[in-house]
């Protein structure tokens, strides 16, 4: 049997029992509650009658045994007597004097007649109610006395009975309502148990107990066990899920349960939580950097709320920046070797045909002043930078902008981590020369980007040696940041250019270059806007310890 079944069942059983004991209560003090309801009523009456000065005077006038039984049977009292009987449904109204003679009595047959039951105790001044059988039956009555003015001792009583038959009648009809309410309330407990089933079947999604045990377990063994940061949050925006490796990427510590709100995610990552996102996308959390995306989550045609997935993309962007040292690298040793093949040709014909003079001449060329690629690139004693910016130079020409090194570029000493400062000179040279080359990749006349690198000096080291901080500037002639707050081109997903191809799409550049320099102590910042009238943009990076300068002593 279904549990919903069984909790049906046990809902109706508990109802069934609960009126049937309510009931038993209600059945078993019916009768001695509607006799004492009937008690009372006729104690009511039998007083009214007793106080009246019009009953009180006449019983007075007809004192003793021997009376007029003719005068009695047409008296007023009589017709009072009968009067009140028929307006309060009572079975009699009896009226006897202090001998306990009747004065009045519906039967005519019986006025002037003893009373048949014991009238002592009305007759003695105490109020009596009791359950007898008189002439007309069994009655519930209540004796009163009736007391004259001046006088202790009753001068009569008044005797008024309800019938038992109106009393088990009446009874009966109480159960009866009774019964019918404990129906009413057992119809409605059972279609509130049915409808309460219904629902349990549309939260549970139809699953059993023990299929609901079994997908939580099984639930808990695929969440831990995924590489990939699982979170979910239901319909009201409250976390429901989140898996070990969710929690490690996106720094949460907040227990399942709490609003979205008070999670701390950053608002990159509370975007993609907020608004169905299909298509990866990237954004930096602390130190790492994540692909995240979303899918709305519905059955049966009810939102069940939002599934988050992250990836974690730092490793990879921490390769990608080192495979694009090295191929800037390479690019650079491409270019030296292919302009030293043209230059050995040159040199080769010459001698082929004897001009000994003008193959020194060339010699002479290409170890003089003028034989660096980019002007300035010997004040950079630095091989992985040296190379690195002959390659960007070669790249710039290649767009129709020139790159050259400003004029207090000095750099000595040797990298300390090559990766995180190619990265950094490397990500703010090319949107350099994105910028002066223009949109369409095409240089206007006068374009060119400047790069200067100074070193600063730091605190030297028990062996001599001095890591010192690196500065770099670089300027372009392109048209300014075109953002109304510029700094907003540090925030994660903005940007100017769109491209499909890229996991998490763009907009992630500048963010990332951020973030390395602040990861060594550092910072990059924009020392000029740029914009109409003011040319291009200036940034700059505070790069602290990558350079060891070697023993100053």
């Amino acid at each position: 049997m279904r549990l919903r079944t069984q909790v049906l069942l046990l809902q109706l059983a508990v109802i069934a029992v609960s009126l049937g004991v309510g009931f038993g209560v209600v059945v078993y003090g019916s009768d001695d509650r509607v006799r004492d309801e009937y008690a009372q009523r006729a104690l009511a009456i039998a007083q009214t009658m007793a106080d009246d000065p019009d009953v009180v005077a006449s019983v007075a006038a007809h004192q003793g045994t021997d009376l007029d039984r003719a005068e009695l049977v047409n008296s007023s009292l009589q017709r009072q007597a009968t009067a009140v009987a028929r307006s309060t449904g009572a079975l009699f109204v009896v009226i006897a004097n202090a001998d306990g003679i009747r004065l009045a009595h519906p039967d005519i047959d019986e006025v002037g007649v003893h009373v048949s039951t014991d009238p002592s105790r009305a007759l003695s001044g105490q109020i009596d109610i009791t359950t007898d059988r008189g002439t007309l039956g069994d009655s519930v009555r209540a004796k009163v006395p009736i007391l004259q003015p001046g006088l202790t001792r009753p001068i009569g009583l008044v005797s008024v009975g309800v019938s038992t038959q109106k009393l088990t009648r009446d009874t009966r009809r109480d159960i009866l309502a009774t019964g019918l309410i404990a129906l009413v309330a057992l119809a409605v407990g059972a279609v509130g148990s049915v409808l309460l089933a219904r629902r349990w079947r549309r939260l549970t999604l139809g699953l059993e107990p023990d299929d609901l045990a079994e997908l939580v377990r099984e639930q808990r063994a695929v969440l831990h066990s995924l590489d990939d940061g699982v979170l979910a949050v239901d319909s009201a925006n409250v976390l429901r899920v989140a898996n070990e490796r969710a929690r490690r990427l996106l720094e949460l510590s907040a227990p399942v349960g709490t609003p979205v709100d008070a999670l701390g995610l950053t608002p990159r990552v509370r975007g993609v939580v907020e608004t169905p996102t299909p298509e990866p996308v990237a954004a930096t959390v602390g130190d790492r950097i994540v692909l995240v995306s979303s899918h709305r989550v519905t059955a049966d045609g009810r939102d069940l709320g939002m599934v988050l997935s992250v990836v974690d993309r730092t490793d990879v962007e921490e390769l990608t920046r080192e495979v694009d040292a090295v191929r800037a690298m390479s690019v650079a040793l491409r270019a030296q070797r292919h302009e030293a093949a043209n230059r050995m040709h040159v040199l080769a014909g010459l001698l082929r045909h004897d001009n000994v003079d003008e193959a020194r001449a060339y010699l002479d060329d290409l170890t003089g002043p003028h034989a660096r690629t980019v002007d300035g690139i010997e004040n950079v004693d630095e091989p992985h930078l040296q190379a690195f910016l002959e390659a960007k130079a070669s790249h710039a020409r290649e767009r129709g902008v020139t790159l050259r090194l400003g004029p207090q570029t000095w750099v000595a000493g040797a990298l300390t981590d090559a990766v995180t400062v190619t990265a950094v000179v490397g990500n703010l040279v090319d949107n350099a020369i994105d910028a002066a080359a223009g949109s369409e990749g095409a240089g206007g006349e006068g374009a060119e980007v400047e790069v200067e690198l100074l070193t600063d000096p730091g605190t030297g080291a028990d062996d001599g040696t001095t890591v010192a901080t690196l500065l770099v500037t670089v300027a372009d002639s392109g048209p300014g940041i075109a953002f109304d707050d510029p700094a907003e081109i540090f925030t994660e997903g903005v940007t100017t250019k769109t491209d499909p191809a890229v996991p998490g799409g763009r907009g992630m550049g500048m963010s990332i270059v951020r973030q390395l320099a602040r990861r060594i102590g550092g910072d990059v910042t924009i020392a000029e806007p740029g914009g109409t009238g003011r040319g291009g943009a200036v940034f700059v990076a505070r790069l602290p310890g990558v350079i060891e300068e070697g023993d100053r002593s």
